[in-house]
């Protein structure tokens, strides 16, 4: 008895051709998945739906907007006040970049936490970095769009960073602004980029979700699937769970949206952006905090490389880390279920990575910038020592014989 998809002369023909039909329906409808994942794996779901909600809001905003220092102030204003729902498209795309991280943070979490970076989804993980990487570039390009005094000055000072760079390092900022300082060419350079990155996130995540496939999910008890007993399909089962998740995940959306839309934001971002005044305490959005605090923590020289490149270098290896981590833990059990000592120092990474947040948002004075020294310290031992030294020492609990054990168990 043939599918009822493929009763439609028209699909069927299609189908036969290219088989798009029949890869959505194995991908979305029969896609063999563990039937153990509980909500933390809605997280995965949730970031492809904001990335779509991202791309339509920032589309429908490209109508009004105008990438000129001189107008992209007051052409966000306009937007705000005179397009016809303008207020509500752009509190959810401004909005909508603080929720897509926040899912994608805890994807991340989610993933350390039940060891889903281990063989065989190495690649998948790294797929999965390489996605956060270029969201904290469109981010970042976007967060100068508004052209407010935030705008402006995160902008200075971030591509500044580059110039600590030895040899290139001017050259590659002197690119970045198309001059001499962060006028119009920076902002022409952010805009064209800022539209350009989403495409390229979504080719990645059509990657990432190839690889994920090709292996299948990890679950909570990090074992793989022995048989047909251990799975359950994707459609209706998962759908049903992730339609209930978007529904929870609205609610509070919503609520950013309509009651506290500048919650997450700077105020000074509605100040029009002016060289000649510097605001007296510059801070990145919410979302780069952790890292903006690790640069900061680096304020002496180490050996032969200054304090200004030891921050950059430290920045960006806490995100390097993250790329050779299925080869700093190399411990056989991948779910920290099993694992009661990996179990409470992921904890203590969370609390640090939280703190790490905070203190990016205090000056980067007196008693904060020890803070943010031990904090960062934490932060690579935590990857360089603990965890390779825990793959070693650590005794595991005993795993079960399949999936099905403890849940048919559970149910009982």
């Amino acid at each position: 008895m043939s599918h009822p998809l493929y009763d439609n002369s028209v699909v069927k023909w299609v189908d036969h051709r290219m088989p798009i039909f029949s890869m959505i329906r194995h991908s979305a409808d029969e896609y063999p998945t563990p039937k153990n994942l509980n909500y933390w794996w809605n997280f995965g779901s949730l970031a492809g739906f904001m990335l779509i909600v991202m791309m339509l809001t920032g589309i429908f905003l490209v109508m009004h907007y105008t990438p000129h220092v001189d107008l992209a102030f007051d052409s966000v204003e306009r937007i705000m006040r005179d397009v016809n729902y303008g207020w509500l498209i752009r509190y959810i795309h401004m909005n909508g970049a603080s929720m897509f991280f926040i899912v994608v943070y805890i994807h991340i979490f989610r993933g350390l936490y039940y060891g889903s970076y281990k063989a065989p989804r190495e690649l998948l993980w790294m797929l999965g970095v390489v996605i956060m990487l270029l969201m904290m570039g469109t981010a970042f390009m976007g967060y100068v769009l508004p052209w407010g005094q935030m705008s402006l000055w995160g902008a200075t000072v971030i591509t500044n960073l580059f110039s600590a760079i030895p040899v290139v390092g001017d050259y590659i900022v002197t690119l970045l602004w198309g001059g001499f300082s962060v006028d119009n060419p920076t902002l022409n350079r952010f805009f064209s980029l800022h539209y350009l990155l989403p495409f390229v996130i979504l080719a990645v995540v059509g990657l990432h979700v190839w690889a994920l496939h090709h292996h299948g999910s990890n679950n909570p008890l990090g074992i793989d699937r022995k048989g047909p007993q251990d799975s359950i399909p994707f459609h209706p089962y998962y759908t049903v769970k992730d339609l209930f998740g978007l529904g929870v995940f609205l609610i509070i959306f919503a609520i950013f949206i309509f009651y506290a839309p500048n919650y997450l934001g700077h105020p000074d971002n509605y100040i029009k952006a002016d060289p000649l005044v510097t605001p007296p305490h510059i801070v990145p959005e919410w979302y780069f905090l952790p890292f903006y605090a690790m640069l900061r923590a680096v304020d002496f020289d180490i050996l032969f490389i200054p304090a200004k490149l030891g921050g950059v270098l430290t920045m960006f290896g806490s995100i390097a880390l993250l790329f050779v981590l299925p080869w700093l833990d190399r411990h056989p059990v991948r779910s920290s279920w099993y694992r009661p000592v990996y179990f409470w120092f992921f904890w203590i990474l969370v609390i640090d990575c939280i703190f790490l947040g905070w203190l990016g948002a205090m000056p980067a004075e007196g008693k904060y910038v020890i803070m943010a020294q031990i904090g960062t310290a934490y932060y690579f031992f935590h990857f360089l020592i603990l965890l390779p030294l825990l793959s070693r020492i650590e005794t595991a609990r005993p795993l079960p014989n399949s999936i099905s054990e403890p849940v048919v168990k559970k149910g009982a």
